[in-house]
């Protein structure tokens, strides 16, 4: 899955090249690391809008941000405005982004606007670049207005209590709803208008009924206290929509770059070009990726990849934005332009996945919409057939029904589960783990069974030749030859293992003809007129060349877990180099933690049964299963499907991609600088270390806890008052704390993820 190993570092495996990945998310291009960004659209469920054609070639996709579109209030009007309109095909929600992204006719894109504008909002037409770039806030507005309504309020009350006139509480009554109620009264009206009872509706009834039941000093605390709260709430929400505005501020904004007649100017990180030479001095954080062309430094790479100790670098060493340089200077060619950034992937997957509605807010939504007209209904039922069948008293069941209507909005459950998964996302950013989506983030808790690739996710991936056997030809020098000449032509690790050797040991190379790879099994290749092979023991078996002699030498390397290579011509089987890998420290944590979160583990390897198995016991992985291809794999993880849990898989290289795409979550390793696997991976570990593995896990299963919690305090607390009105102990001002307060506690418990 990464642009560095595009192939299944397993040791029967051959790189494919040119295969893209099979995973694709949202269109993504994966053809490779140099790929493109894609158009940087919110990336949410989108809601087709029933009855309306599927887009055409001609349709476009508008992104709009509204900076007063803030929770389903606004969506919930939007969507029913622009739903009716002809030339309008689907809509895209981002709530946390405030972007509204409408797929329609190019040729209504001015009625659309307008249609935005008579809801009272102001769209913004948002181009590729403001739709990267942190949103804006909103103008900040006069404190003054809310503190002459409170002064009022309080006045009105005080005026009840001294027992003035009436007129007197009325009209400080009125003082404060004019002072801070007009726009929720214009919001409401425009709901109203639209058919749309939300909470702004809901609170200018309720407000206004308490008026023609007299009750002006409750009124009027009730819409102060609702625009207190609704001014609170804004700025919570603002914490969660700004999770990764840390992630954002990390690359710095200019750059000390090579200028064409030899000097170093400081200029804009944005401005700068492909392979521009930048230099870096100690303590500076990193601009843009590049690859390191002199000098060496220890960098600070956990804004990245989540790892806690510096990483030394030096020169043909990749380096990122937003990474700190602890030590020494050096000069880097810069390898992605400022948008096209690891970091600048990083930022756009997260806000992307923001969008995207995990299935515990999906359901939530869903029920949002039939339990606010039902609480309506059930406060109309309250207002008039205890009076009329039972001889109640009007006044106080209308009240009644006042109240109910001001606990009626579903915000505080509404938004909980945006807050609470956003969080999640970006506290798994801040170690190193991108997560595409509240979809995985949730699937997390329910692994099961975790698959796991050998060489590059197990072991480190740099395999070197621990033995060789001649058997036939005329010398070592020239057995040697013939392997290192086939093994140098490829990228394979095992190859390059062989090679590396040679070189090592002054083995001179010779021209090869015909070059072939021979996936899963080898190369082959002709040398002076000559047809040669380099391959495992499935190539020497089709090629009908083993005996007892050659199984027992092959049996035993490998029950050492050493990786065995033939070289081959027509006739006779020339020599056998074993190779060998070195498992992680960070493999066996990883694999403890998994087993102690109740999750199995099983090994899928191209590599040989017996070194699978030893590769399995170092590590104490439940089972391993060797000699597979990228298809077998793909049937390991069907075999494992549609048992109680999920089944997730684990790998670094293309011919993993079946695997990948077929798991129920797919997890990249060391996508640090990789843009295909940050867009076509579930999960990307942003560097190799697995005990990212169950640190995710964790906080998966945290997240849904929280977000049980978070439901159950938004539906309880409603109950409990909703019970307090009927027997007659709720008040108006009480209903307003009980929502808000739902809502505040709400966002509070969800943010608690980003502590972590």
């Amino acid at each position: 899955m990464t642009a560095q190993k595009t192939h299944d570092h397993d040791a029967h495996d051959v790189p494919d090249h040119g295969k893209p990945s099979a995973r694709s998310h949202g269109g993504a291009d994966c053809c490779g690391a140099a790929a493109p960004m894609p158009a940087p659209m919110p990336a949410s469920i989108s809601t087709a809008i029933p009855g309306k054609a599927v887009a055409s070639s001609r349709d476009v996709q508008t992104p709009i941000r509204i900076m007063q579109m803030d929770c389903p209030t606004e969506e919930g009007l939007l969507r029913s405005k622009l739903g009716g309109m002809a030339g309008v095909v689907s809509m895209e929600f981002n709530l946390m982004q405030r972007m509204l992204t409408v797929t329609h006719d190019p040729k209504i894109i001015a009625p659309i606007l307008a249609a935005v504008r008579s809801l009272g909002f102001t769209p913004e037409l948002a181009s590729d670049a403001q739709a990267q770039a942190e949103p804006a806030s909103e103008p900040a507005k006069p404190w003054w207005p809310l503190a002459l309504a409170g002064v009022a309020a309080v006045g009105s009350e005080a005026a009840n209590w001294a027992g003035l006139p009436a007129w007197v509480a009325a009209l400080l009554a009125a003082v404060a709803v004019l002072s801070c109620g007009l726009t929720t009264y214009k919001k409401g009206w425009i709901a109203i208008r639209n058919g749309n009872l939300n909470i702004n509706a809901l609170m200018s009834i309720a407000v206004t009924g308490a008026f023609v039941l007299g009750q002006w000093a409750e009124g009027a605390m009730v819409m102060v206290l609702f625009t207190v709260a609704e001014l609170i709430e804004a700025k919570s929400l603002d914490r969660a929509r700004n999770a990764i505005k840390g992630l954002i501020q990390l690359a710095p904004e200019r750059a000390t770059v090579l200028q064409s007649d030899g000097t170093w100017s400081d200029v804009a990180a944005k401005s700068v070009q492909l392979d521009a030479h930048v230099r870096v001095k100690p303590g500076e954080r990193i601009a843009l990726d590049g690859k390191i062309v002199s000098g060496r430094s220890s960098i600070n790479q956990a804004p990245i990849t989540g790892e806690s100790l510096p990483v030394e670098k030096t020169e043909g060493d990749p380096v990122f934005a937003g990474t700190i340089n602890e030590s020494g200077s050096f000069e880097y060619a810069v390898t992605a332009v400022a948008g096209d950034s690891t970091l600048a992937r990083i930022i756009h997957a997260v806000e992307a996945a923001q969008g995207a509605r995990a299935p515990t807010q999906r359901f939530v939504d869903q029920f949002a919409r039939i339990y606010t007209p039902v609480i309506f209904v059930i406060a109309l039922a309250i207002a008039i057939f205890p009076p009329l069948l039972m001889g109640g008293d009007w006044f106080e069941w209308v009240y009644k029904a006042l109240v109910l209507l001001v606990i009626a909005c579903p915000c505080a459950l509404v938004i909980s589960t945006p807050v609470t998964i956003v969080s999640g996302l970006a506290a798994a950013a801040r170690q190193g783990i991108l997560i595409k989506g509240g979809v995985y983030l949730e699937a997390g808790r329910k692994l099961a069974w975790l698959a796991l690739d050998k060489t590059g996710t197990l072991t480190h991936g740099k395999p070197v030749q621990t033995n060789f056997v001649l058997l036939k030809g005329s010398s070592e020098a020239e057995v040697r030859s013939l392997a290192a000449s086939l093994a140098s032509r490829s990228d394979h690790p095992v190859s390059r293992a062989l090679a590396d050797a040679a070189k090592r040991d002054a083995v001179a190379l010779r021209d090869v003809e015909g070059f072939e790879a021979l996936p899963g099994r080898g190369t082959k290749g002709i040398i002076d007129g000559k047809p040669y092979y380099v391959g495992n023991h499935r190539l020497i078996h089709e090629l009908g060349k083993c005996s007892d002699e050659l199984e027992a030498r092959l049996s035993t390397l490998e029950q050492q877990g050493k990786t065995v290579i033939l070289l081959a011509d027509e006739q006779d089987v020339l020599g056998l180099f074993a190779v060998a890998d070195t498992v992680k420290d960070s493999s066996r944590q990883a694999i403890a933690e998994l087993h102690a979160l109740g999750i199995k583990t099983v090994m899928l390897t191209g590599d040989n049964a017996h070194t699978a198995k030893a590769i399995a016991q170092q590590v104490g992985i439940d089972e391993a299963r060797g000699d597979l291809l990228p298809e077998d794999k793909l049937k390991a993880i069907e075999s494992k499907m549609g048992k109680a849990g999920s089944v997730g898989m684990v790998g670094d290289g293309i011919n993993d991609a079946p695997a990948l795409a077929r798991a129920d979550i797919g997890f990249a390793m060391g996508a640090a600088g990789t843009g295909t696997a940050i867009e076509t991976a579930d999960v990307a570990l942003m560097d190799d270390d697995l005990r990212k593995l169950p640190r995710f896990v964790r906080l998966s299963r945290h997240t849904h806890a929280l977000l049980v919690q978070n439901i159950a305090l938004a539906l309880g607390i409603k109950a409990v008052f909703l019970v307090l009105t009927l027997i007659g102990t709720g008040t108006m001002w009480m209903a307003v704390f009980a929502d808000v307060g739902a809502s505040l506690l709400v966002i509070a418990n969800g943010l608690r993820l980003l502590r972590k």
